[in-house]
């Protein structure tokens, strides 16, 4: 059995995070750190797990009892934390949050998008989640990236719920305000763009590309719809076929041609791909649940991988058929 610790146990991705270990038939969840909730039954927190455990959040840290430590905490506290304590040699780390995404000299993490870098996750120590729009983005254009097509701008909107925006309440995530309600936000300077650069030049060999990124705030919980348009000269058969090449050996990404919608995916791993030709223009629609695919159902896909799982074993989700 993997022996599992989580350090920031109170915020949506733990939540999620927590409910698919305690499912997991590899998995035996030691501990879930939370200071402020320390003493506090799980499900006082994440109430949907009434029922499931009986265990207590914890101030302790006993890292010699785990194999793998999960970080769900706010962006910065991961490094900060790695800086500050010393973890104990061969303990595996996988971080949800953004302190590690990026390349940089020291950075011991690999980037952990499975459908990328699956052999190098296999072989790591460090992993490294990536952002949820930064997912779905990357998903949509990585086929084009390993036939080096990413040449011209790419224009992409994408609309996410509100869990995406942590569990903390703000102006824009009350119901009040959210619901029927729609919003742009970080246009042109989101910062995921970093790491689907860094992505889509690690695969295509170079980079002059800019994303014309367009974030949208939606009133639903959770999910992320996208489209990328570009301008691509190639047959929409020969794209399919070669969507379908690269995600052969992926369980969780499908190529569809028939339309998509954010209800195929949400409560699932799962991310769906449908292309289109305009003319000239591409148009690539990507949908993912952005707390699983795009968060928690992510770290445990790569969880897997760490310690040589089947990658799918505990990720076998379904959609609400409403």
């Amino acid at each position: 059995m993997i022996k599992v610790g989580i350090v920031g146990g109170a915020g949506y991705t733990a939540g999620e995070l927590i409910r698919l270990l305690l499912i997991h038939p590899e998995v035996k969840l030691e501990w879930v750190n939370s200071t402020s909730n320390a003493g506090n039954k799980l499900y006082a927190v994440h109430e949907g797990l009434m029922g499931d455990t009986d265990m207590c959040f914890t101030d302790q840290l006993e890292f010699d009892s785990i194999d793998l430590l999960f970080f769900c905490t706010a962006h910065g506290d991961s490094e900060k934390f790695m800086n500050s304590h010393k973890l104990p040699d061969g303990l595996k780390v996988i971080d949800l949050a953004q302190d590690f995404r990026h390349k940089r000299p020291g950075n011991e993490f690999i980037y952990g998008l499975p459908e990328l870098n699956r052999r190098q996750t296999c072989k790591s120590q460090y992993v490294a989640n990536p952002g949820c729009f930064a997912t779905c983005i990357e998903l949509a254009l990585l086929p084009l990236a390993k036939h080096k097509l990413l040449t011209n701008d790419i224009m992409v909107n994408a609309i996410t719920g509100s869990t995406g925006a942590g569990v903390k309440p703000s102006a824009t995530s009350h119901f009040s305000w959210r619901n029927n309600n729609m919003s742009v936000y970080k246009p042109f300077q989101h910062q995921h763009l970093k790491e689907i650069s860094e992505s889509l030049e690690q695969l295509q060999g170079f980079w002059d590309v800019d994303i014309h990124f367009i974030p949208y705030r939606g009133d639903f919980p959770r999910g992320i719809f996208a489209t990328c348009v570009l301008d691509c000269d190639k047959d929409i058969d020969l794209l399919y076929e070669m969507y379908r090449d690269y995600y052969k050996a992926d369980s969780f990404t499908h190529v569809m041609e028939e339309n998509v919608d954010l209800k195929q995916v949400v409560n699932t791993n799962k991310c769906l791909l449908h292309l289109e030709k305009h003319g000239s223009k591409l148009m690539i629609v990507s949908c993912i649940d952005n707390l699983l695919k795009g968060a928690s159902g992510q770290a445990v896909h790569n969880m897997n991988l760490l310690f040589n799982l089947e990658e799918t074993v505990g990720l076998n989700l379904k959609p609400s058929a409403f």
